[in-house]
């Protein structure tokens, strides 16, 4: 099979031909039609987790993806062959993943029926992005008449959390450039303020002088984070999908200072597909590329070339 993998920690990605995997007990095979790029793809390359798991060379890789199922393993009785699946195949230990045209996925992981009527560039774009987006809402405790400030909302998960926050009955104001404002009202921002236009907490302040009440921020450094954190009313909380906060600076603030890590579970995509089905959660696919332009692509993305949400064609 076709697949874009790397030799060895922070080798330059590369179309190969390898074995097609089998599905072991408790596994399915799914034959990927689209699979989402995260920036944790390249920092798994780069060796994010090689502390914490082996790593198997080639390794494939990519986490996101939608397909067929292809054959079932020994023990797995929900998901059959022909059914329409998305979710997460993360395989580092095994060097498998999504940027193939086959993926080994846990019957019991974080794999789920994709939403009804949604095509497969869609739903590969979720599984990652909105699992995070979904925990991050309900770990800040966004709540009805707060204002909510989202920082990297123009990207996958940022775009969820904008959708997430707002459906809670919050203000949210969006963090976006010019050119996409008007999407970002759209999927359900009050107000968005343009980083590039001047400095961010003076035109924050300028509308709310009395502080905000919750930052959602899935990009700023520690550095960022500190300077941000001034926007908040005593009481505020700041989540940090990056772990750049330090919540002991913060609580010496009165403030809630929250380091994610995600939660991921059949049962929570089965929920975004709920909230997908009834039109409360929009995936916008910003760019589309064939399964042997992403070693260009992802060159492209680590030079911070990239707006939106991009997914390979597989």
């Amino acid at each position: 099979m076709r697949a874009i993998a790397v030799s060895e920690v922070g080798a330059t990605p590369t179309l190969m031909n390898l074995p097609t995997p089998a599905p072991g007990p408790g596994e399915i095979l799914v034959k990927v039609v689209a699979a989402g790029i995260n920036p944790f793809d390249w920092k798994i390359v780069d060796g994010a987790l090689k502390d914490s798991v082996p790593y198997s060379f080639p390794l494939i890789m990519g986490v996101d993806g939608a397909g067929v199922v292809e054959a079932a393993g020994e023990g797995v009785t929900d998901l059959r062959a022909g059914e329409q699946v998305y979710g997460q195949f993360f395989g580092v230990p095994r060097g498998l993943g999504s940027y193939a045209e086959y993926a080994i996925a846990k019957a019991d992981g974080p794999v789920a029926r994709m939403p009804q009527g949604m095509i497969y560039t869609q739903a590969a774009a979720v599984p990652t992005a909105t699992m995070t987006a979904y925990n991050a809402v309900r770990l800040a405790n966004v709540d009805e008449g707060q204002t909510v400030l989202v920082v990297g909302a123009t990207g996958g998960v940022g775009q969820s959390v904008v959708q997430l926050a707002g459906a809670t009955g919050a203000k949210v104001i969006a963090t976006a450039r010019a050119d996409m404002a008007e999407e970002m009202r759209e999927l359900g921002a009050a107000e968005v303020v343009d980083y590039a236009a001047g400095d961010l907490n003076e035109q924050v302040l300028r509308a709310h002088a009395d502080g905000i009440d919750a930052i959602l921020d899935v990009v700023s450094d520690k550095t960022g984070v500190e300077r941000l954190a001034a926007l908040l009313r005593p009481g505020g909380v700041y989540l940090s999908t990056i772990w750049s906060v330090n919540p002991d600076a913060m609580a010496a603030q009165e403030l809630r200072g929250v380091n994610m890590d995600s939660e991921a579970s059949a049962e929570l995509l089965e929920t975004i597909a709920g909230l997908i089905d009834a039109g409360k959660l929009k995936v916008h696919v910003h760019h589309e590329v064939a399964l042997e332009d992403v070693p260009a692509e992802i060159m492209r993305m680590r030079a911070g070339g990239a707006r939106g949400k991009t997914v390979i064609r597989v």
